[in-house]
């Protein structure tokens, strides 16, 4: 690579290495996991309806994303051409004219872009794939042995996070190789696929699964009284496609795009510091971290067996988690020791490692079933389920403040380990930090992928009619993944907020660079524009989080509407007449797809219209507008909606008597699935979509600032991108309030 030693060279190659790796250890396990048996014909049945369901919308969804991917790729490439070249680019293209510069990095930027939006699909549909391969042989399992059911859900869900580590380690790493110090001009098309699948990914699986799991529990659970995943709700597979187009592929695509914007913003705020010191450890640095983090997850993955569990599988995870990240610190230990020869890197991914085990616990606690606050959720019940959602309200509401200090804390240690440096120091402390969050994505993936693989084997052994020892072993995994789940929610909302200071900080840096004037005294509040730009910022998400739990409201209607049809059929309800899937999943789809581009639209077009309307400051105010705002309403609706959801397990769990108000069936029961149903649009949808909408916003302000900081006065191109960009908003949140109650007559004239 231009300008490295040989030790560098020969790191980063060994980097490439540990990628590819990683993507091979991935396939070991996906040999392993399909040598498993599959169980009965009625398991198989129902697995492979849960099978074509999540096909078939993974192929739709792709269908109606591509047109605007071709034109985000052309739009980018042009980008490079309204501004002249980055320092960086001209010192690695020296000897070439201006714009042949431009023409490279435009190519490079375009291809890294598709190469990102590439590697995201990649993870989220592989990834999915492969859980919903996992699941009906997780099934199987839990009718011989507990620990072999544990190891084939967690090594299914580990395929999906080493796909993650290896594809996004492997993308930063050539595009490095390659673009040297003018690698962030490609890194920005690259971290802006990854984050824009990753939206489509969040918000269309997020809707289709809680459209489907709400529909299913109102009209099944609270007025049939029937069993959760009892094969005579038509909505019941559609649940089970939801669980892995959202909580697979939606998360799985979610944390790739964490994983490559700080990779991004690390080699961004990195150049600043090369600038000062002539050192170009500073950006070699955030790579190697990152290969360490590879190795020390796969090792600590495959420990987790299931053996000496004893019927608590949260105790391997936690084993192989904690494994990896002993190794992760005593190799960034030596890594800080010899090559950085200083220790305030080694402190700051350190830091970044006692943040995510940190939002793990706090996480935990909120929603959990052996702590207080679900407990106390559960207790609410007795009095019905107003007092219940009222109770998950404030204990939601508290877990966002904590959260927030729990960051705050962490940026303020940045603070204290570059103390008296200037501040270009103080960000690359904090994208380091972000950096060592996501050091351990490889087991948070494999994390959340255990939850719907359990999931899923607990429906299968419902609809497949296992026996009672078989089905109580999938309810423990099914019990310790819905934590799992919640508990890389916390990851991922943390991650998504560190990435996005990150950025932030890289979107300050690269205007300086730019024009040193521009933001000579920083973002200043008091001015009337730059707090229009904050209080449009603070609103943007909670826009946002409406309009998808609105498509989520409209979606669940048409669904419990199809199901009551369904259940007046003669025949349906006693087992003789089979209820048709294909219905349900067909609406959860169509819903889905309605909503992608517009809320796509909203992030990629409203930093464009503050940024050219109300200046470069402005833009800035904006971005801190929506990064506060996101982060206390992403984890008020995670945890608010993970503790409903394990407080009506709690209940679920109980021996089931009339005369004490106990168990299944029982008005706290009742009052336990309308709670888990205000939860789950919350939780699954709003809430984690907010994640990649935060870097959308950051990611598009950063490759716009160099255009809109060299805008002197409004132009008449200024003038067209806000007058286009502001009908085309308008027309989104048009669109997608419109409602979709008007299609559904048509569905059940149909079936009729």
């Amino acid at each position: 690579m231009h300008g490295a030693s040989l030790f560098e060279s020969y790191a980063l190659w060994t980097v490439l290495g540990i990628a590819i790796i990683g993507l091979l250890y991935a396939l070991f396990l996906r040999r392993q996991v399909m040598r498993e048996d599959k169980g009965t014909e009625k398991m198989q049945e129902v697995w492979n309806a849960i099978r074509m369901g999540a096909d078939a919308y993974l192929g739709r969804q792709l269908k109606t994303i591509l047109p605007l991917i071709i034109l985000l790729t052309v739009v980018l490439f042009f980008s490079v051409y309204i501004v002249t070249p980055s320092p960086e680019a001209a010192e690695r293209f020296s000897g070439m004219g201006e714009g042949q510069v431009k023409l490279l990095v435009g190519l490079a930027r375009a291809a890294a872009f598709i190469m990102g939006a590439l590697f995201s699909l990649m993870v989220g549909q592989f990834g999915m794939r492969m859980a919903v391969q996992g699941n009906v042989r997780v099934a199987s399992a839990a009718r011989s042995s507990f620990e072999k059911a544990v190891k084939i859900a967690y090594r299914s869900g580990t395929i999906t996070g080493m796909l993650t580590d290896g594809l996004g380690l492997f993308g930063g790493t050539i595009i490095f190789i390659l673009m040297g110090k003018a690698a962030p001009d490609a890194l920005l098309g690259f971290g802006f696929g990854g984050t824009l699948l990753a939206l489509f990914m969040r918000v269309g699986g997020g809707i289709f699964t809680k459209a489907a799991d709400v529909g299913a529990d109102l009209v099944g659970k609270v007025e049939a009284g029937i069993p959760e995943d009892d094969p005579r709700n038509a909505a019941v597979i559609a649940d089970q496609v939801g669980d892995n187009v959202g909580d697979c592929a939606g998360m799985a695509a979610d944390i790739f795009e964490s994983y490559e914007v700080t990779i991004v913003s690390g080699l961004i705020l990195g150049l600043s510091l090369v600038a000062i010191t002539g050192e170009l450890k500073w950006i070699v640095f955030p790579l190697l971290v990152r290969g360490i983090g590879v190795f020390a997850s796969i090792i600590g993955t495959y420990l987790v067996r299931g053996k000496g569990a004893k019927g608590n599988a949260m105790t391997a995870i936690n084993r192989g988690f904690y494994t990896s990240a002993a190794i992760c610190l005593a190799g960034f230990a030596v890594l800080a020791h010899f090559y950085m020869q200083e220790w305030r890197a080694f402190f700051s991914v350190g830091v970044g490692i006692i943040l995510a085990i940190v939002i793990d616990e706090l996480t935990k606690y909120f929603t959990d079933t052996h702590h207080k606050p679900v407990k106390d959720i559960a207790a609410s019940a007795k009095t019905g389920s107003a007092t219940l959602i009222l109770r998950g309200l404030g204990i939601g509401y508290e877990s966002s403040v904590y959260s927030v200090l729990v960051i705050a804390a962490t940026i303020l240690a940045a603070v204290f380990i570059y103390w008296g440096m200037p501040i270009q120091y103080v960000l690359y402390g904090v994208a380091m930090t972000g950096i060592g969050m996501l050091t351990l994505t490889g087991n948070n993936v494999a994390m959340d992928s255990f939850g719907p693989i359990a999931d899923n084997a607990n429906g299968i052994g419902e609809m497949a009619g296992l026996d009672k020892k078989s089905r109580q072993v999938m309810a423990d995994l099914d019990a310790v993944g819905n934590t799992t789940k919640a508990i890389t929610k916390g990851v991922a909302i943390g991650s998504a907020v560190i990435a996005a200071v990150s950025l932030f900080g890289s979107y300050i840096t690269d205007v300086m660079k730019i024009d040193p004037a521009a933001l000579e005294f920083g973002i200043r509040i008091n001015l009337p524009t730059v707090f229009i730009g904050f209080l449009i910022g603070g609103a943007l998400p909670w826009l946002f989080s409406s309009l998808t739990i609105s498509a989520v409201g409209r979606s669940a209607s048409l669904i419990v509407e199809e199901v009551r049809r369904q259940f007046r059929i003669p025949g349906l309800m006693e087992g003789k007449v089979p209820a048709d899937y294909r219905q349900a999943v067909g609406i959860c789809t169509a819903a889905a797809q309605r909503e992608l581009i517009p809320l796509a639209v909203l992030a990629v077009l409203m930093p464009l219209i503050v940024g050219f309307a109300l200046g470069v400051e402005a833009l800035g105010g904006f971005l801190a507008g929506v990064i506060l705002s996101g982060q206390l309403l992403a984890v008020f609706m995670a945890n608010a909606g993970g503790a409903w959801d394990n407080a009506k397990k709690m209940i679920e769990d109980e021996p089931s008597d009339p005369a004490k108000n106990t168990g299944k069936g029982s008005e706290r029961h009742k009052a336990s699935v309308v709670g888990d149903t205000v939860g789950d649009p919350l939780k699954d949808t709003a809430g984690p979509a907010l994640n990649p909408m935060i870097k959308v916003i950051n990611l598009v302000s950063l490759i716009a600032a160099p255009i809109i900081v060299t805008q002197r006065a409004m132009s008449p191109a200024s003038i067209v991108i806000i007058a286009v960009g502001t009908v085309a908003v308008v027309f989104s949140v048009w669109y997608s309030r419109r409602g979709t109650r008007d299609k559904a007559p048509k569905a059940e004239k149909a079936k009729k």
